[in-house]
């Protein structure tokens, strides 16, 4: 029976043109072993499965070969070459560093140095997970790496080079290997399963690339086993069922529901997934990331950014042209924040649920019904401005357009006020006037609506629901949160500030501020008052005869305390 080879070790590239994804670095490498330019220590870092003993390896078989092609490629043929192949070879040593972290290691390394090479012109010593080694083997490693005979190269391969001493980075010539792409990964396992006479549908490589996250040799160990589950021929339903992969046209079908408002679909599609034994939390991630993919499939720039076969990407333009940017942006926003109270709640499916139904309600329009017809608009001309409140504290009104009398018997007219930013002037040079006087309402609301009585709860609730329209303007809402208006008679309210430059900020935003009250209020009758608030300082008592005395007069028991002990004041 034949032995049976991993496609990791069976497709391991030879040569420098083979290694995908990394074409800088590989030509580098080439230049410089053309140009003969090699430095004595060099340093590959990056992800799992990228190609960094790879591309060790076939530096080291290059440097040693005796004929070299075009001046950078191993020629396989000479000695040298030979016993690389056969793994016989005595000018490469490999060490791994994270069962060979030791001092005595490292010693044992150092001598070997010593020994020049037999065959070829270089002893290379290739050094795996070097951040590995403790503190003393890197000290021990300094001066060899630094100053090594002129036959021997270090190359040293890390996944996490932030834990390599800055003194060792310091003495090597240090390369970053990429992640691996989708679409080169997807090129790659293409060029596998013909080599080896198996049928894979491509929508099946995205599936393995998205899993193996960058990594070649993670995606031919999963390619290995779907072979092994599938036969000779592999398709996207087999794949994602031994993956245990949530197949993306769920994610698909609940775009689709949550455009046409349909909760009940989108409720009975998340069942469907949990019952098919999938985690709510992945399901969360995995349509945010989804969300994600349709917003860069709708412009030609940020679409580089979506990393997945052409079918697929196919797909995500179809459904970006029916997705809003604006619907985007708040539906990721929801899953979001439904990814972050999932952690922390108790009911966690009712927490998806929840974000499902807000998803399908996006977009939907809020209407009040009314019962009878609104009454026929009258014009009347604007009256002229009240008058001032007296100069003992400051007043800022809204003169408002008159609004004429109407039959009770008419039904109200209900109004959303549009609430607009309101801008504190910081900075500005100048300050405008604020005006307020506006022409004739044509349409003009019942008179009764127009001067509705309202309590200190509603004035309240109006306030805090200026703040929440107003949490972009940071300074004027943190103005607001902490000076609220306190309701003095049936249309006065009263704001009171003890700083005079955040009194002088608050004049400035509260014609608007006021304006908005009293349409979400429908009174507009309502006057905002600004009062510089006054606060009397008591005494304080610093010296010990002054605490006593305050406290004999609070509690005469002290005093008579004292006097019958003898006590002094200290």
């Amino acid at each position: 029976m034949e032995n049976y080879i991993v496609s990791a070790r069976k497709y391991r590239p030879q040569t420098f043109e083979s290694v995908v994804g990394q074409q800088a670095l590989t030509q580098t490498l080439q230049n410089a072993i053309r140009q003969n330019h090699l430095a004595h220590a060099y340093l590959f870092c990056g992800p799992r499965g990228v190609g960094k003993t790879t591309c060790a390896r076939i530096f080291a078989k290059t440097i040693n070969c005796l004929n070299p092609q075009n001046g950078y490629d191993a020629c396989n043929e000479c000695e040298s070459c030979k016993a690389f192949n056969e793994q016989r070879s005595f000018n490469i040593h490999e060490l791994d560093a994270a069962s060979n972290n030791s001092v005595d290691d490292i010693r044992s390394l150092i001598d070997q140095v010593r020994i020049p090479p037999q065959i070829g012109k270089y002893s290379v010593y290739i050094i795996d997970e070097v951040h590995m080694l403790s503190a003393g083997a890197f000290n021990a490693l300094l001066k060899t790496l630094e100053e090594p005979p002129s036959y021997a190269i270090f190359i040293l391969a890390t996944t996490e080079k932030h834990k390599v001493l800055p003194t060792i980075l310091s003495r090597c010539q240090v390369y970053d290997f990429n992640r691996i792409t989708v679409p080169d990964t997807i090129a790659y396992l293409q060029k596998v399963a013909a080599n080896e006479g198996i049928t894979v549908s491509e929508e099946a490589l995205n599936v393995v690339a998205q899993k193996a996250d960058g990594g070649m040799r993670d995606a031919l160990s999963i390619f290995d086993q779907l072979v092994a589950f599938c036969g000779t021929t592999i398709t996207y339903e087999r794949t994602i069922e031994v993956l245990n992969v949530l197949n993306v046209d769920y994610y698909f079908s609940l775009v689709d529901d949550a455009l046409a408002h349909d909760v009940t679909k989108a409720l009975l599609l998340f069942n469907e997934v949990l019952n098919h034994g999938f985690d709510a939390a992945h399901f969360v991630t995995g349509f945010a990331q989804h969300l994600r993919d349709v917003l860069v499939s709708k412009d030609v720039q940020t679409l580089p950014l979506l990393e997945t076969s052409d079918a697929i990407r196919a797909k995500y333009a179809a459904q970006a042209q029916h997705c809003h940017p604006m619907w985007l942006f708040q539906a990721l926003d929801i899953l979001n924040t439904c990814d972050i109270n999932y952690r922390t709640a108790r009911n966690k499916r009712l927490t998806v649920e929840l974000a499902l139904v807000k998803l399908c309600q996006l977009g939907v329009a809020q209407t009040v019904p009314t019962t009878q017809p609104a009454p026929q608009p009258t014009v009347h001309p604007a009256p002229q401005p009240q008058a001032a409140k007296p100069a003992l504290q400051e007043t800022i009104t809204n003169h408002q357009s008159p609004i004429t009398n109407t039959p009770k018997e008419s039904a109200p007219t209900v109004s959303i006020p549009k609430m607009p930013s309101i801008s504190l002037g910081v900075g500005k040079k100048k300050e405008e006037p604020i005006t307020n006087h506006q022409s004739p309402i044509t349409n003009t609301p019942p008179q009764e609506e127009s001067n509705r009585p309202f309590t200190a709860d509603q004035l309240r609730d109006a306030w805090v629901g200026l703040i929440a329209a107003h949490k972009e303007e940071l300074r004027l809402k943190e103005l607001m949160e902490s000076y609220a208006p306190r309701l003095i008679d049936e249309h006065t309210a009263q704001i009171q500030m003890p700083n005079p430059w955040q009194m002088d900020q608050m004049r400035k935003a509260m014609p608007e501020l006021a304006k908005q009250l009293r349409e979400t209020l429908h009174n507009s009758q309502l006057h905002i008052q600004l009062v510089q608030a006054e606060y009397s300082q008591e005494q304080m008592a610093f010296t010990a005869e002054e605490k006593y005395a305050i406290m004999a007069e609070q509690n005469p028991a002290v005093a008579m305390l004292k006097d019958r002990l003898d006590l002094q004041i200290d």
